[in-house]
């Protein structure tokens, strides 16, 4: 189901994890948080095939990594209105929905990969690397916002 984050994580059962998600056209980027809830950590990149077989992945690293919750970047245009990156995260999610009873919460990620990018650039990474750290990168780039606000909302 698509909740708020703070719902979410109230209702997020002791010792989970969440797992957030920079969804793209060929990639999705993830990160994990730790047990407490206070730090986002780049975990992999999912090269995407077909729907199902994506989130057969997902779904066996949120087992694995005791995930309780998913944290969906959510792509909305400057003037925050929806565009269709932002719809695309919608009908992941609800797609997700059936398959798996874990909660999903949007998160705006305007920006993310151009902050995470432009990190990489000052750090003098090459542009393979940044190709392929650049989806995780943005995927715990999400995670921590939405930590981080979780932490000043409590």
């Amino acid at each position: 189901m698509i909740v708020d984050l703070f719902d979410l994580a109230e209702n997020l059962p002791a010792n989970q994890r969440l797992l957030g998600l920079d969804l793209g056209t060929k990639t999705i980027g993830l990160a994990l948080s730790d047990v407490m809830l206070t730090i986002a950590s780049p975990l992999e990149t999912i090269r995407r095939t077909k729907f199902t077989a994506d989130a057969e992945q997902l779904l066996a690293l949120c087992a694995r990594h005791e995930v309780g919750g998913l944290v969906l970047g959510y792509p909305l245009n400057m003037d925050g209105s929806k565009g269709p990156r932002a719809q695309a995260s919608e009908s992941f999610a609800r797609n997700l929905q059936r398959l798996s009873d874990l909660p999903v919460a949007l998160w705006d990620e305007r920006l993310s990969t151009a902050a995470v990018t432009r990190t990489l650039l000052e750090a003098d990474a090459s542009r393979r690397r940044r190709a392929e750290v650049v989806d995780k990168m943005a995927a715990s780039f999400i995670l921590q916002g939405a930590l981080d606000r979780l932490g000043y909302g409590r």
